[in-house]
């Protein structure tokens, strides 16, 4: 009986090693480049015996499949299956998922962690170091990953899970520093040791020049550490009551019209500030809700700052953190398949998590440094659609590998190999 197809193609096997993910080549290489293998092997343990897989054998091909789409470990076999990617980069050795999961549980609790942090700061150290700019602004912010594993935690929100912590850099959306925390744990918790570890992550003569951060961050230690060291800050202010009482001594001539509301300033401190520090005031009406007898309400948004410029201005520069460090956070968790955990164990999931960051970083860097401007906002999934998912034809000659792509993308590869060899080499 002939089989019946909706279009009149026809299917047929061939033996031509062909690769569905050519662009995630370029990324590899560009790793390697970096001097991420290398790194891995020398800050992370090594194998317990000779026959045993290296750290770099087992981050490697997790950086490459959570770039390319993968969200589970299972999805490792994915790249393990891809023989054509296998065979133009340093692939050869590849541990399964399950030996993978062995590795991350083992690592929680044998200083991989630490290794890990280490790594990132070696990245950090190659990214940064031709930027041009000496002083960054740190955002960052807690974030709910909900999980329903025997030992995690019930969160504020209403859901087990964890709520790990990420410092961005704004002016370049690397990943700064991050802390895996458990679901209980306040968002308020551990912040200024946070700030200055992330302060610690960056290389000799670079350093922190302004902070952002929302509510949890207001804090009169958090406060003085940046007047102590110069730091320009705007910190989301709690609607306490000493703010309340400060927002309602404010006389209704000191208002000025902000787009849908008001907007002023006061003179502000906390009990243990050393300083006092600007106040600015957003006053707007919200709509009572229906059937509701109460008619609108006020509600008001106060940020703490030490900053000079004129309202407007502040205000416009502290939202800037909901694209710097909000969305970003989004991007690692839903890009980077960092909204769910593989491990049972806290400490494996940290080291997971790190990962994911160390990925989320050396894609990052891979755009700024080999690809131009015009990419350089698009998110990893516009990526993975328009470079990593590309299918490659790999031909063996004389002593050469060489891998084919469609005309129209030779020229863009090109540049993206000539980027990543000028990058290696500076």
């Amino acid at each position: 009986m002939i089989k019946q197809t909706v279009l009149p193609f026809k299917l047929e096997e061939t033996k031509d090693l062909i690769t569905p993910h050519a662009g995630l080549a370029l990324l590899g290489e560009f790793a390697v480049g970096l001097g991420l293998l290398n790194a891995l092997d020398k800050d992370l343990p090594a194998p317990g015996s000779g026959a045993g897989y290296r750290a770099s054998e087992h981050v490697f091909p997790l950086m490459l499949m959570l770039n390319g789409g993968g969200r589970s470990l299972a999805d490792l076999r994915q790249i393990k299956d891809d023989d054509g990617l296998r065979e133009v980069l340093p692939l050869r050795r590849m541990p399964s998922s399950d030996a993978t999961g062995d590795w991350l549980r083992r690592s929680g609790v044998n200083a991989g962690l630490e290794g890990l942090g280490k790594v990132n700061r070696r990245v950090l150290k190659r990214g940064l170091k031709y930027d041009g700019i000496k002083g960054y602004t740190l955002d960052i912010d807690a974030t709910g990953i909900e999980a329903e594993k025997e030992t995690a935690k019930m969160t504020y929100k209403g859901y087990t899970g964890y709520m790990p912590i990420v410092g961005h850099l704004a002016e370049n959306g690397l990943i700064v520093g991050d802390e895996f925390r458990e679901g209980n744990a306040s968002p308020a918790a551990g912040n200024l040791e946070f700030i200055k570890y992330c302060a610690r992550q960056l290389p000799e003569g670079k350093f922190i020049k302004a902070f952002r951060a929302d509510s949890a961050a207001y804090q009169a230690e958090i406060i003085n550490y940046c007047h102590a060291k110069g730091i320009a800050y705007a910190i989301g202010a709690d609607l306490d009551e000493a703010v309340v009482r400060q927002i309602k001594s404010i006389g209704n001539s000191d208002w000025q019209v902000y787009q849908n509301g008001f907007i002023t300033e006061t003179v502000h401190c906390m009990n243990k500030t050393k300083q006092a520090f600007r106040l600015v005031v957003i006053r707007r009406a919200v709509q009572g809700q229906l059937f509701e007898q109460t008619g609108a309400t006020e509600r008001y948004t106060a940020i703490a700052t030490n900053r000079t410029e004129d309202l407007e201005q502040l205000v416009q520069w502290y939202n800037q953190r909901g694209q710097c460090s909000e969305n970003r956070i989004k991007e690692l968790k839903i890009g980077f398949g960092m909204e769910r955990m593989p491990c049972g164990r806290f400490k494996a999931n940290a080291v997971f998590f790190r990962i994911g960051c160390l990925a989320y970083n050396v894609g990052r860097l891979f755009v700024l440094k080999t690809l131009d401007k015009s990419w350089h906002r698009h998110q990893v999934q516009t990526l993975r659609w328009k470079l990593y998912a590309t299918a490659g034809k790999i031909v063996f000659r004389g002593r050469y590998v060489w891998l084919k792509v469609r005309r129209h993308l030779r020229s863009l590869f090109a540049e993206i190999r000539a980027g990543s060899w000028s990058f290696a080499n500076t």
